[in-house]
């Protein structure tokens, strides 16, 4: 995989735009600067992976926006040594973004095809998340519990399961809502039963599927 003059240069502009677009965390941008995101892309979209675009990766699944993998890491208030889970490893960028924040990644994929292809191009960053096959909606209880949990995908409802995984003063980031539109909001969990919502305007997600894993 190459990472060139060419790719460096159109990071740093996507940078500069994410910064425009409100992003001021340097640490995020920092993240994004060693992540190169068209490592997860087909070679044919090197120019567009530093667009603010999404794209398929296969299995029905996109890439998100840079700006809403910004978006959603910001609102995470990620902090190094952070044991976070992800709903929604798809290509695996976001995961790698987390690892690059020093956060400790555990995260799900329902679709095998993604799962693999995820799997051996965050190995190639030397980034170590636990990733697991299966059903988000499930969480991981056995790793339980978690300061972060964060999904990647329109979500019809809070599972009640990630909401038992967090820890008191933990923080979840979830897209909430069917159809093509979701509402993305941030859950603090204050205390055993209590949470406090906050709402951060709307995005597009694809959906959050339960009990369903796609081989």
């Amino acid at each position: 995989m190459q990472d060139g003059y060419k790719h460096k240069g159109l990071r740093k502009k996507l940078i500069q735009e994410l910064r425009e677009k409100g992003i001021q965390d340097e640490k995020i941008l920092a993240a994004f600067d060693a992540v190169p995101r068209h490592f997860f892309l087909d070679l044919a979209f090197t120019e567009q992976a530093y667009t603010n675009m999404a794209f398929q990766i296969g299995a029905g699944q996109t890439i998100s926006h840079p700006y809403t993998v910004a978006f959603q890491t910001d609102l995470l208030q990620v902090k190094k040594g952070d044991k976070i889970l992800e709903i929604g490893t798809g290509s695996g960028f976001q995961t790698s973004i987390l690892c690059a924040l020093g956060a400790k990644v555990f995260s799900i994929e329902r679709q095998k095809e993604l799962f693999l292809k995820a799997k051996s191009i965050i190995h190639h960053f030397n980034f170590n998340p636990k990733l697991v096959f299966g059903d988000g909606y499930k969480g991981l209880p056995n790793f339980a519990p978690f300061d972060k949990v964060i999904i990647t995908c329109g979500a019809p409802e809070i599972p009640e399961a990630l909401l038992n995984q967090m820890k008191i003063g933990g923080v979840m980031v979830i897209p909430i809502g069917e159809g093509e539109k979701q509402l993305m909001k941030r859950i603090t969990k204050v205390a055993e039963h209590e949470f406090n919502t906050e709402e951060f305007g709307v995005f597009s997600f694809v959906p959050m599927l339960e009990n369903k894993t796609g081989h």
